[in-house]
């Protein structure tokens, strides 16, 4: 089986369960992944424990103790961390001291669940369990004391003790409390539409001088950008159906222009995958009219009615606009824009071609925030590259593109977790 990182995380909960195959004939059974973030906790904890009057399992002979560690996760289950060695024979056994890193144990969280079972070695391998006993790092780390004896719950009373613990600590890392709430919910999915300039000035789409020409021997920028960015994000998209518009082109049959046109069909903008998208975009070439202008506000406005909908955190919507030239009903588009920050939602511009994009930089708004009648946007939400700095000189079409889908998702999340932190307030 096959899977990327970016499927397992954008599965529900951050876990993906997928059928094992590669034996003709036979069922070779389940994989589950679970994706959790890594903290950037660097301490290290050394313990060592031993336990007290343990049940007695072996018919001719005292039990063959040992103890495996648990680490909680975030969806309420539990993966092995540790397994200490068998004390052979021994009711009251003292194991080894063990080193253990402490994100390995509770990913850096101090009061997050450890589990820890006894078990009675067996050498077929069916082990008898002897009993269970919960605690977290923060109460492991105060050493020998009488709070780190528990008791091993199952039908007769043991008990395990820390005679030994040893730690060194690194600086803290300070995470805030959104971000908190939403690595735990585990619930944001995120929503990518694609919309793509169909204006004039791209040129005749059958003329090699055309941004939209379809080379049989590589792709255009407008498909370069498309395939490089969707196929990134669409592995964080669950459903991964893309609503793909076009704007500044005149329609079949009566020619009516529009700003915000399905690619695939009027009553289902819906695209499978990004190959999905680029089959309706070069569907669209063949149908309609490249005219004119190059308005942005009416797809935003599009995007922004469904963001609207689902302002609860459960879902973000991130456009894609593929654009060759200057944006002709700015002061519109920047009113989209304000409206639009205080909504689950950002906005990716790609520019192609060798127009000149410096009215694309005041959308920008890393440097001074977008602002309309006298209103500023109250995130930025926007960012905005032009396609020929990340043209690899050599004509490598997948390096250009990796390039470009590096620059263009850096600000995703950043993004995500403003929407979050605004909600909070």
């Amino acid at each position: 089986m096959f899977c990327t990182l970016g499927e397992i995380i954008g599965s529900a909960g951050s876990r993906l369960e997928r059928t094992l195959s590669g034996i003709p004939g036979k069922k070779c059974g389940t994989i589950i992944f679970s994706a959790e973030e890594l903290s950037n906790c660097r301490d290290i904890a050394t313990m060592q424990l031993c336990a007290n009057k343990l049940d007695k399992k072996d018919f001719f002979g005292k039990s063959d103790p040992f103890l495996v560690f648990y680490r909680s996760n975030e969806d309420g289950t539990f993966t092995i961390c540790h397994k200490t060695e068998v004390i052979k024979n021994n009711l009251n056994p003292v194991w080894q001291p063990f080193t253990i890193p402490v994100r390995a144990l509770c990913n850096g969280d101090y009061d997050r669940t450890v589990k820890v079972d006894v078990y009675d070695w067996d050498r077929d391998g069916s082990h008898d369990f002897i009993g269970e006993f919960t605690t977290s790092y923060r109460e492991l780390s105060r050493g020998q004391s009488q709070f780190n004896v528990y008791e091993v719950k199952y039908k007769n009373s043991n008990l395990i003790s820390i005679i030994k613990k040893e730690y060194t600590v690194s600086p803290k890392l300070y995470f805030p409390e959104c971000v908190k709430d939403i690595k735990n919910s585990a619930v944001t999915q995120l929503n990518f539409t694609v919309a793509i300039d169909f204006t004039a000035s791209n040129g005749n789409p059958s003329q090699p001088t055309s941004l939209h020409y379809m080379s049989p021997y590589q792709m255009n920028a407008y498909a370069m950008a498309l395939k490089a960015v969707g196929e990134i994000i669409q592995d964080y998209d669950s459903d991964k159906l893309f609503p793909a518009y076009g704007f500044g082109a005149k329609l079949p049959p009566d020619g009516k222009i529009s700003h915000a046109f399905p690619l695939r069909n009027v009553k289902n903008p819906n695209c499978v995958g990004i190959d999905g998208v680029l089959e309706a975009y070069f569907q669209s070439l063949r149908t309609v009219q490249l005219y004119g202008p190059t308005n942005f506000a009416p797809v935003i406005n599009q995007v922004a009615r469904c963001a609207a909908e689902v302002t609860d955190g459960s879902q973000y919507f991130v456009l894609l606009m593929i654009t060759d030239g200057v944006i002709s009903d700015m002061a519109q588009t920047k009113e989209s824009v304000v409206n639009a920050a205080s909504l689950p939602m950002s906005i990716i511009i790609v520019g192609v071609g060798p127009a000149e994009f410096d009215a694309m930089e005041e959308l920008d708004g890393d440097e001074v925030r977008v602002s309309s009648r006298g209103r500023f946007a109250e995130r930025d939400i926007v960012q905005f590259v032009p396609f020929r700095d990340y043209i690899d000189r050599s004509g490598n079409q997948v390096l250009s593109m990796a390039r470009l889908a590096k620059d263009v998702l850096a600000e995703i999340p950043d993004q995500l977790l403003s929407f979050h932190e605004k909600s909070r307030d």
